[in-house]
C-alpha cells in the first residue's frame, strides 16, 4: 500500500487543498486575474494611456522566447550574486554595527554622527566614486548594493537595542549577570526581530539598488536586459525584464523570510 506523502504530520495533498480554498487564496487569485483583465482592456484600447503597452498574450509570448535563451538566465544569475554578495556583506557588518551602537556609548558616540553624515546619501550617488574606488564593474555594483541595506540594517538593529526594557538589563544585573552575559543573552535574543525586520526591509532596498546600478554600469543582469529592451524600443521585452526582476524580489525576500522565521522559532507558538 502506498503511503501518502506527509508534511508536519498532515498529508501534502490535504496542505495543498486546504490551502486553495482558503480566502486569502481566492482573493490574491481575483486580485491577478483582475489586474491581468485591466491590463488586457487597457491594452485595447479602453484606457487611452495604454495604448502603446502590448497586451498580456504578446508579452507572454515574447517571456516564452526569453526563457529560452542563455543569456536570460545568466542575467538572473549575474543579479542574484550581486544581490547577495551586497546583502550578505551589510548583514556582516551591519548587525555588529548596530548592536555596537545600541550598547557601548562610547562607541555610538564615536560612530554616529559619521554614520548621520552618510546615511542620507542616496546608493546610487555612489556609482561614480565606486567606479573609480574599485577595480571592477562586479565590485563596484556589489559595493553598491552593500550601501543600500547597510544603513537600513544598522538602524533597525540600533532601534531594537534602544527599545529593550531597561527592566530585563536591570533585572539580569540584579542576579549577578556578568556584561558579556547581558550582552548574549539579554541584549542579543531581545534584538533579534529588529535585525529580521531589517534584513526584510533591507532585500527589498538592494535589488532596487542594483537594478539602477546594473543600467548605469553594468554589463550584464536582468537591469541592464531591461535598459537594453528600452534602448531598443521593445516594449515587451522590457516588461519582461520587469516582472523578471518582481519575481527574483519576491524569491529573495522569501529566503530572507524562512531564515527569519528560523531565528524565531516562538512566532510558529504564539
Amino acid at each position: 500500500m502506498a503511503i501518502a506523502a506527509t508534511m508536519n504530520g498532515t498529508p501534502v495533498s490535504s496542505r495543498l487543498k486546504k490551502i486553495l480554498v482558503s480566502k486569502v487564496f481566492l482573493r490574491g487569485s481575483m486580485a491577478i486575474i483582475g489586474f491581468f483583465l485591466c491590463w488586457q482592456a487597457g491594452s485595447m484600447g479602453v484606457l487611452p494611456f495604454m495604448h502603446a503597452i502590448p497586451t498580456p498574450v504578446e508579452v507572454f509570448t515574447v517571456f516564452w522566447e526569453f526563457l529560452h535563451l542563455p543569456k536570460y538566465w545568466q542575467s538572473w544569475m549575474d543579479s542574484f550574486l550581486r544581490v547577495a554578495y551586497g546583502f550578505i556583506a551589510a548583514q556582516i557588518i551591519g548587525i555588529p554595527v548596530g548592536l555596537g551602537m545600541g550598547w557601548n556609548r562610547n562607541f555610538k558616540d564615536l560612530t554616529y554622527p559619521l554614520f548621520e553624515l552618510m546615511r542620507p546619501i542616496p546608493p546610487l550617488a555612489w556609482v561614480p566614486v565606486s567606479i573609480l574606488f574599485w577595480p571592477t564593474n562586479e565590485t563596484s555594483i556589489a559595493f553598491i548594493t552593500f550601501i543600500g541595506a547597510f544603513f537600513t540594517i544598522v538602524l533597525n538593529v540600533l532601534g531594537g537595542v534602544s527599545a529593550i526594557p531597561k527592566e530585563l538589563v536591570n533585572a539580569a544585573i540584579s542576579f549577578g549577570a556578568s556584561p558579556k552575559q547581558i550582552f548574549w543573552r539579554v541584549v542579543l535574543p531581545a534584538t533579534i526581530p529588529s535585525i529580521a525586520t531589517g534584513m526584510m526591509v533591507g532585500i527589498g532596498i538592494t535589488w532596487n539598488v542594483v537594478i539602477a546600478a546594473e543600467m548605469i554600469a553594468g554589463n550584464t543582469g536582468l537591469g541592464r536586459m531591461t535598459w537594453e529592451a528600452y534602448l531598443a524600443s521593445h516594449t515587451s521585452g522590457i516588461i519582461v525584464g520587469m516582472v523578471s526582476i518582481g519575481v527574483a524580489g519576491f524569491v529573495s525576500s522569501m529566503a530572507v523570510k524562512l531564515i527569519s522565521d528560523w531565528l524565531m522559532p516562538w512566532k510558529k507558538i504564539f
